[in-house]
């Protein structure tokens, strides 16, 4: 049996647990307060830090390493400790024991490719990051492509993350709604592609764009989200509007306006359980409308 060692076994990685029933798999975090999460999906649950390596030595050995981890605050500093250390330190580690992994999933951000005016972009499109988070993403790719010998790395790069109780309705639904590109991956096919890419060929040494078939235009989508809630239209605002009100890291981040293609995941032959934002939010309309709550 495949044994999966999930660093950062959060949202995505709990579902991933689910989806990879068959394998053996340990769901790792750096607080005791996620371990319950990890166990009610049905991994082994451990708890260890990708920036201690003492911590890890409580972590099995692993034939495939998912590294998922989010940054422990919202500072570029936390990022880089996380997302470049940390990565480089379990690397390092699961790399000096005797069984190594067979394979690397490193979980990155299509933010690395900054603003493109709304234009198509895919994994041959220079990087151009716009924020300093996004530039230690970028520096985290290398590192998971540039693996020892042996470990086959992956960088999946992934669209916004929506689903049960990352809807956000409440934002579209209200507003004010900014102009610009929305590149949204439902967290059932983020966790599926990620198990697909591990289990085949497909995408060896490579990097992949984990995003639906569809970028819409934000103000289409909330329009239509509206329709769907049988609510008013919500108001809405340009990117200079937008801008006027924000600056710095924020500010960069609202122009990061590009269309993200998925034509690689789809050639690799990943098929998706939620091919758009239709069906992804099709239970959240359903419980808005019925009166629950739909996060």
């Amino acid at each position: 049996m495949t044994r999966v060692v999930v660093l950062g076994c959060g949202y995505v990685g709990c579902e991933l647990v689910r989806q990879l029933e068959d394998h053996h798999v340990v769901g790792v975090r750096r607080s005791e307060d996620g371990l319950a999460a990890v166990e009610a999906a049905g991994a082994e649950a451990v708890r260890a830090d990708v920036t201690d390596p003492d911590s890890l030595e409580s972590v099995p050995d692993a034939d495939w390493l998912v590294f998922a981890a989010s940054a422990g605050g919202r500072d570029v500093a936390a990022a880089r400790e996380t997302y470049v250390e940390g990565l480089r330190t379990a690397i390092e580690h699961f790399a000096g024991r005797g069984s190594t992994p067979e394979r690397l999933v490193y979980t990155s951000s299509t933010g690395v490719y900054g603003d493109h005016d709304g234009a198509w972009v895919d994994e041959e499109t220079p990087l151009s990051p716009a924020t300093e988070k996004a530039q230690v993403l970028a520096e985290a790719e290398r590192i998971a492509l540039d693996a020892p010998s042996g470990i086959d790395g992956t960088v999946a790069r992934f669209g916004g993350l929506y689903g049960p109780d990352r809807y956000r309705l409440k934002r579209y639904l209200e507003g004010p709604v900014t102009a610009g590109y929305l590149n949204m991956v439902h967290r059932d096919d983020a966790a599926g592609a990620i198990a697909f890419l591990l289990a085949s060929d497909a995408g060896r040494n490579a990097v992949v764009n984990v995003v639906d078939d569809e970028p819409v235009e934000k103000w289409g989508f909330a329009d239509w989200l509206a329709e769907q809630c049988d609510e008013p239209f919500p108001p809405k605002r340009t990117i200079e509007e937008r801008l006027a009100d924000e600056d710095g890291e924020s500010n960069r981040r609202v122009q990061a306006n590009k269309r993200v293609s998925n034509d690689r995941l789809r050639r690799l032959g990943y098929e998706f359980a939620y091919p758009t934002y239709r069906e992804g939010y099709r239970s959240a309309i359903d419980e808005h409308r019925s009166g629950e709550r739909a996060d």
